[in-house]
């Protein structure tokens, strides 16, 4: 199971999960890779079951990179205790997942290999993910910069309209 191995604190807030990943959100080692589309805790035991389950459907075939790691602690007080007394015993590890954030990349396999491995990988978790390739994400930053200069231009242009109406 993964866990750190110092902490600076041994317990920690529970936090929220607002918003979308500002970091990991891009392809950096594989060819392929498993993107969350909503927020959600991962357990270091989710993510062990599913480098399992993927490693397993390509065999020997493929390289496999975690993204993520577990580095928060989730405390649990025992069974039967009453309240009060301090905050309980440090229960397990997560990671806290927001959308666009890369878990898993592969490389070295076919495309529908990899995409089922993925597929298996992504019934271990609580959340929403989906496969995305190195070609998909660049065709998704084609159309976020050509919606973004399309904008620009409609902004100029309503710039425009307006200076030469106030004249």
């Amino acid at each position: 199971m993964m866990s750190p191995k110092r902490v600076k604190w041994r317990k920690v807030a529970k936090g929220k999960m607002r918003g979308k990943a500002l970091r990991g959100g891009f392809l950096h080692f594989g060819e392929y890779g498993l993107q969350a589309t909503e927020c959600g805790r991962i357990t270091a035991r989710q993510l062990e079951a599913a480098r399992v389950a993927m490693t397993r459907y390509v065999k020997r075939g493929g390289q496999v990179w975690i993204r993520i790691f577990p580095d928060k602690p989730v405390t649990k007080k025992a069974a039967e205790t009453r309240m009060g007394s301090g905050k309980g015993n440090v229960e397990e590890w997560v990671c806290v997942i927001k959308p666009g954030r890369i878990i898993f990349e592969m490389s070295g396999i076919p495309q529908n290999e990899a995409y089922e491995a993925l597929r298996l990988a992504d019934h271990k978790f609580p959340l929403q993910c989906k496969p995305i390739s190195r070609a998909s994400e660049k065709l998704m930053q084609d159309l976020a910069a050509k919606a973004k200069a399309d904008k620009a231009a409609k902004k100029a242009a309503r710039q425009r309209s307006v200076a030469s109406a106030a004249k």
